[in-house]
């Protein structure tokens, strides 16, 4: 089943798709009319529709249902993920956005080899969010997870509130992640190291901010493994696997 989201609610019984995803639909994907495809809003409803007529540049559909999304975890995650060299980021974006993630924010931290300059990060931050967009499309998301402008570590440590629960996962050790999860816990803000892990006294800044250390296992896991690891553990914790 195509997946495609719209920037608005539909409230009629027809709507025209229209810029990139018509033309792949028409071109990529060769669909017909009659065949069926799943639009979804930014107010998380899903549409069912058929297609009742196809051009290059517009396709119109008919919806024959709508209801609520049902498939986001009912936890938030942001991953502050710390840059890593090449194109790493792209995997992890594209593999975080898979595995339920709400929002990443690209970090600059004390140990990061790859230091990018302003143009070169909108740049990247431009691709990021359109992997995140396709990602999301792929394995039938019910929003497009944002991937924000990169930040400084001290910065990023400055969104933080104490209300929610903040990880950062350590690999000098720390609790495991089941005994940090409170019990029906809605916001979890996760760091992620890159090649070189975290200074102790960044550590300190998150535990400062009511953050706690975690571990991934005995074993040191490299910088494009650990965030997937650790968001797959988060979702399998609070129930959202």
């Amino acid at each position: 089943m195509a997946w495609f989201f719209t920037d608005s609610p539909i409230n009629g019984e027809f709507h025209t798709i229209t810029g990139e995803n018509a033309r792949h639909i028409e071109k990529s994907l060769r669909m017909k009319n009659g065949e069926t495809l799943t639009l979804v809003d930014n107010e998380r409803t899903q549409y069912e529709c058929h297609i009742d007529s196809i051009f290059p540049d517009n396709v119109t559909v008919k919806i024959d249902e709508r209801f609520p999304c049902q498939n986001e975890p009912n936890v938030n995650v942001t991953l502050y993920q710390a840059l890593p060299k090449g194109e790493k980021m792209d995997f992890i974006v594209q593999k975080a956005v898979e595995l339920g993630v709400t929002e990443i924010v690209p970090v600059i931290s004390a140990r990061c080899i790859s230091r990018p300059d302003t143009k070169s990060l909108a740049r990247k931050t431009e691709r990021w969010n359109k992997i995140a967009l396709q990602s999301a499309q792929q394995s039938r998301r019910g929003i497009i997870p944002c991937v924000r402008p990169t930040v400084t570590f001290s910065q990023a440590v400055e969104t933080l509130s104490e209300k929610d629960c903040n990880i950062i996962f350590y690999e000098c050790g720390g609790k495991r992640t089941g005994e940090i999860l409170p019990p029906d816990v809605e916001k979890i803000n996760i760091f992620i190291g890159s090649e070189g892990g975290f200074e102790e006294k960044e550590v300190s800044q998150v535990i400062a901010r009511g953050g706690t250390p975690a571990t991934l296992g005995r074993r040191v896991l490299r910088c494009e493994t650990a965030p997937l690891c650790a968001v797959s553990i988060i979702m399998y914790l609070t129930d959202n696997a």
